[in-house]
C-alpha cells in the first residue's frame, strides 16, 4: 500500500513563494512581489527538506520472477515488503523562465529496506526448496525533476504540473540471512525492478502532492478578514511573471470594511511599475501602492473609528472654563468652572501621499468644544483644523508600522455659541492638544501597523525599506519562527 505525501507541509512551503490569497474587485494590483534567486532557493530548500521527511516510509509493491538457472533449473523469486525509509538530497537547483518553474534534484541518496525469498524444484531431489531473508538496498545518484507551471485563475493561483521524472543512476543490494551463493541471481533478476518501481513510485507521490497543492490553492478563502471591521482584497492579479532571475506577481491589496466587496472607488491608473531592491541580496521585494493606504483610512473613516472623546489630557487644568476665561471670556462668563470635552472627529477621508524617504498626510479635523453643564453635554462651538503631518513608515515584523510627526497645521472657526473665537489666542491651546493627545494617540494605534500579506508562520527579517514616488518599497530576507502568532491590527 502506497504512503502519502505529507501535503501540509509541501503547502506552507510553496504557499510562502507565492504568498497571496484571492478576492474578486479592482482589476489594478496594487501591492506587488519579486521573489529573487535567494528567495527562490530558500523555498526550494524548505520544500526539499519537507519532501524528504513526507515521502518516507513510502512502500514499494512486491515483485516477482522466474529465471533459468544452470543445473539448479527454474528458480522463482519474490520481494517483498519493500519500503523506502530515507531519502536525501545532496544537491538542487531552482531555475525560472519562459517554460515555468524548473526544480532539479541531482545526487540524491535513498534506502530501502525488503523482504526476498526464492523456491525451484530439481530433478536431483523430489522436495521443493526454499530460503528467504532480509535485505538492504542503496541507491545512488538518483536524480529528480519537475517542471510547473503557475497562472491565475479567476484570482487564484493554478498550480499545474507540465512534467515531472524520477532516475535511479545505481543501486546495490546487501542480503542478509539465506544463501549467499544466490546473492548474483537475486541482484540480476531485481536490480532493474526495484530501480523502476522506486522511479514509478517517488513520481507518482510527486504528482500526487502537486495536484493536492493545486486543490488547496483553489479552495482558499476568496478574502482575509484583518480584525472586526476590515478586510483585505488579495485578489491575485494578472499572471505570474518569470524570468531567469525572479518570480513576480501582484495582488490587489485594497482594505475594505469587513463582509463588503472591494470595489476600488480609486481612479484606474497604471500602478504595475517595474521595481527592484538594490544592496545585499534578499530573497523577496515588496511594492505597495500609496493606494492601499488611503483605502485603509477610507476604511476606518468610513467606520466611524477617527472620532474621539477627549477629556483626560497632560494639562488638566484646559478641560475646565477657567482656564479659558482669557482665552475666549465668553465661555467662562457663560459656564463658569464648568468642566469641558473636546470631540474630535475626521471629517473626510484622510490624503495620504507617499513620497520622498516619507508620507506626507493631510489629515481634516473638527473639534467640538463640549460643557458639561449640569450633567448636560453643551456643544458651544467648533473649530475646523487641517493637520500636515509626515509619517515614516517601517516593518515591524509582519506588519507596516507609521509613526507621525506634525509640520503645521491651519484652523478656522467653524460656528460657535460663545461669539467669535480669536483664533490666534486659541491656536497654542490647539497645538498643545495635539501635540499630547491627538497625535500620540494617533501612533499608539499605528504602531500596531497593517499586515504585509505573507504566510503565518513565517516572518519578514533585515529588512530594508524605502519611500519613493507612490510606493513604499520593502526589500527582506524571510525565516521560519517556530512558535508564530497570529498578527491582527488595530481596531
Amino acid at each position: 500500500m502506497g504512503h502519502s505525501v505529507d501535503s501540509a507541509g509541501l503547502l506552507v512551503v510553496l504557499w510562502l513563494m507565492i504568498s497571496s490569497w484571492a478576492y474578486v474587485g479592482s482589476s489594478e494590483g496594487y501591492i506587488s512581489y519579486e521573489i529573487s534567486d535567494k528567495g527562490l532557493d530558500f523555498v526550494k530548500d524548505l520544500l526539499i527538506e519537507k519532501a524528504e521527511t513526507s515521502l518516507v516510509p513510502l512502500e514499494l509493491p512486491n515483485i516477482e520472477k522466474t529465471v533459468k538457472i544452470p543445473v539448479i533449473g527454474t528458480v522463482s523469486m519474490e520481494v517483498s515488503n519493500v519500503t523506502l525509509y530515507r531519502v536525501h538530497v545532496t544537491s538542487s537547483t531552482v531555475k525560472t523562465g519562459d517554460t515555468g518553474i524548473l526544480v532539479d534534484v541531482a545526487g540524491a541518496t535513498a534506502n530501502l529496506t525488503l523482504h526476498w525469498g526464492y523456491s525451484y524444484s530439481t530433478w536431483l531431489l523430489p522436495i521443493s526448496i526454499s530460503d528467504q531473508g532480509e535485505a538492504e538496498v542503496q541507491i545512488e545518484g538518483m536524480e529528480i525533476g519537475l517542471l510547473l507551471d503557475l497562472k491565475n485563475q479567476q484570482g487564484s493561483l493554478k498550480l499545474s504540473l507540465v512534467d515531472c521524472g524520477c532516475y535511479v543512476k545505481d543501486l546495490s543490494i546487501d542480503l542478509a540471512g539465506g544463501a549467499s551463493w544466490l546473492y548474483q541471481g537475486l541482484v540480476d533478476a531485481f536490480e532493474d525492478k526495484i530501480a523502476s518501481a522506486v522511479e514509478d513510485a517517488v513520481s507518482k507521490e510527486l504528482i500526487d502532492a502537486i495536484q493536492e497543492l493545486d486543490s488547496f490553492l483553489q479552495s482558499l478563502p476568496k478574502e482575509v478578514t484583518v480584525n472586526n471591521i476590515s478586510a483585505l482584497n488579495v485578489t491575485i492579479v494578472g499572471d505570474p511573471k518569470l524570468s531567469n532571475s525572479s518570480l513576480e506577481l501582484e495582488i490587489n491589496g485594497l482594505f475594505s470594511l469587513k463582509d463588503e466587496a472591494a470595489v476600488s472607488k480609486l481612479q484606474h491608473e497604471n500602478v504595475q511599475v517595474p521595481f527592484s531592491c538594490n544592496g545585499p541580496a534578499r530573497m523577496v521585494g515588496i511594492s505597495v501602492h500609496e493606494n492601499v493606504l488611503e483605502s485603509a483610512s477610507a476604511v476606518y473613516f468610513e467606520a466611524n473609528k477617527l472620532h474621539w472623546i477627549v477629556d483626560n489630557i497632560p494639562d488638566q487644568n484646559l478641560m475646565n472654563t477657567a482656564e479659558w476665561r482669557f482665552i475666549i471670556p465668553q465661555l467662562y462668563k457663560q459656564y463658569p468652572n464648568d468642566d469641558l470635552n473636546l470631540n474630535i472627529s475626521v471629517y473626510s477621508n484622510p490624503i495620504l501621499k507617499i513620497g520622498e524617504k516619507q508620507i506626507d498626510a493631510t489629515i481634516p479635523l473638527k473639534v467640538i468644544i463640549d460643557v458639561l453643564d449640569d450633567g448636560q453635554v453643551v456643544p458651544v462651538a467648533c473649530i475646523s483644523v487641517v493637520i500636515s503631518a509626515a509619517a515614516y513608515p517601517e516593518v515591524s515584523r509582519n506588519a507596516l508600522a507609521v509613526s507621525v510627526k506634525l509640520n503645521e497645521f491651519t484652523m478656522s472657526q467653524d460656528w460657535s455659541k460663545i461669539g467669535n473665537l480669536h483664533m490666534h489666542l486659541v491656536q497654542p491651546v490647539i497645538s498643545t492638544l495635539l501635540r499630547t493627545v491627538v497625535l500620540p494617540y494617533i501612533n499608539l494605534k499605528l504602531s500596531k501597523g497593517f499586515p504585509i500579506p505573507i504566510f503565518h508562520g513565517f516572518e519578514l527579517q533585515n529588512t530594508e525599506l524605502l519611500c519613493t514616488d507612490s510606493r513604499i518599497i520593502i526589500c527582506s530576507d524571510v525565516a521560519f519562527i517556530e512558535t508564530a502568532q497570529p498578527h491582527t491590527v488595530f481596531v
